[in-house]
C-alpha cells in the first residue's frame, strides 16, 4: 500500500473519532465496559488457579513403614518415587520425628502424653509423604507402590500402609473440580469474547451509519474497498486503545483498594499484587484485544455498506 494512502487512512480515522462526538464517547465507554470484563477474566482465572493449587498442596498420600523398617530402605523407597515422572515431591519423616511432632501438638493434653510414655518406646511409624504433580496421578503412583513393593534384606515387605483410600475421595473431587473450573473458564472467557464483539459491533455500526452517504459518494468516485474501510478501521482501533487506556488506568486504583480484602477474603491472594506483578502480560491482553474487538467490529459494521 502507497504511504500517502496509508496516511490519508490514518488522518481520516482520527478526524472521524475526533468528529464522532457522543458517538464516540459512547463507543469508547462500551468498549471500556467489554476490556474490563476482559480484565476481570484474567483476575478471576488467577484466583481459580490460586486456589486451586492451594487445596491441591494440601492433598497428598502418605506411604507408613513397619517399624522395624531401616532409614536406608526408607529412603531406597523415596529414590524410587521421586524418579517417577508423576510426582512432584516426596518429604521423608523419621519415626523420631513423628514422635516430636505428635508430642507437640497434644503438649495440652497429659493423658495421651502420659499414656504415651506408660507404652515405653515410640509407636509411630516413619512415612514418605508423596505429592503428585496432578491429583488424577495419585491412584498410578499407589499402583506402582503395590506392583513393586519394598522389600526389607529378609524379603519382607516394609510398607505397613498406605493412606490413599481415605483420601481418594478428596483427591477425585478435587480432580472433579480442577477440570470443570477449566471447562467452565473456557466457555465464560468465550461467551464474554463473543458478547464483546457484538456490542462493539453494534456501537461502531451506530458511528459508522452517520458517514453512509460519505461511503456512497466515496464508491461512487471510484474509491476501493480497503481505501473506504481503512479510516473506519482506524477509528475502531483508536477507540479500542483509548478504552484499553482507560481501563488500565482505572485498574490501579481498583486493584489497590481491593488488594488487601481480597487477601484476607481468598487466603493469601492479593490482587493489587498480582496486577503489579503481572502488568506487562495485563497490559498486552487488553490492548490486543481492544485492537482485535475495534478492527473486526468496525471490518464487520461497514461490510453491508460496501456490499461485499
Amino acid at each position: 500500500m502507497d504511504w500517502m494512502i496509508f496516511k490519508r487512512m490514518v488522518i481520516a480515522g482520527g478526524k472521524n473519532f475526533t468528529r464522532g462526538g457522543a458517538v464516540s464517547a459512547a463507543t469508547v465507554l462500551i468498549m471500556t465496559v467489554t476490556l474490563a470484563i476482559i480484565a476481570s477474566l484474567i483476575f478471576l482465572s488467577a484466583l481459580l488457579t490460586f486456589t486451586l493449587n492451594t487445596i491441591t498442596d494440601k492433598v497428598d498420600v502418605s506411604v507408613y513403614f513397619v517399624t522395624t523398617a531401616s532409614e536406608s530402605d526408607i529412603l531406597a523407597v523415596k529414590s524410587q518415587l521421586e524418579k517417577l515422572p508423576q510426582v512432584a515431591s516426596v518429604t521423608y519423616t523419621s519415626a523420631a520425628d513423628a514422635l516430636t511432632a505428635f508430642t507437640a501438638r497434644h503438649a495440652s493434653d497429659q493423658l495421651t502424653l502420659q499414656a504415651l510414655q506408660e507404652l515405653g518406646g515410640n509407636p509411630l511409624d516413619a512415612s514418605l509423604e508423596v505429592r503428585a504433580k496432578d491429583p488424577t496421578e495419585y491412584e498410578s503412583i499407589v499402583n506402582f507402590l503395590e506392583a513393586s513393593p519394598a522389600l526389607s534384606a529378609g524379603g519382607t515387605s516394609i510398607v505397613d500402609r498406605i493412606n490413599y483410600a481415605q483420601n481418594k475421595e478428596v483427591i477425585d473431587r478435587l480432580a472433579l473440580a480442577i477440570q470443570a473450573t477449566r471447562e467452565v473458564g473456557f466457555a465464560v472467557v468465550a461467551l464474554f469474547a463473543l458478547a464483546s464483539i457484538l456490542i462493539a459491533f453494534a456501537t461502531i455500526r451506530l458511528a459508522i451509519y452517520t458517514a453512509k452517504e460519505e461511503i456512497a459518494v466515496m464508491r461512487l468516485v471510484g474509491a476501493s474497498n480497503a481505501y473506504i474501510q481503512g479510516p473506519f478501521i482506524v477509528t475502531g482501533v483508536i477507540t479500542g486503545v483509548t478504552a484499553a487506556a482507560l481501563v488500565l488506568l482505572l485498574l490501579w486504583p481498583a486493584t489497590w483498594y481491593a488488594g488487601a480484602r481480597t487477601a484476607g477474603w481468598f487466603g493469601g491472594f492479593n490482587i493489587a499484587s498480582y496486577y503489579s506483578g503481572h502488568f506487562a502480560l495485563i497490559f498486552s491482553i487488553v490492548l490486543v484485544s481492544s485492537i482485535a474487538l475495534g478492527a473486526i467490529a468496525s471490518v464487520l459494521a461497514i461490510r453491508k455498506y460496501l456490499k461485499v
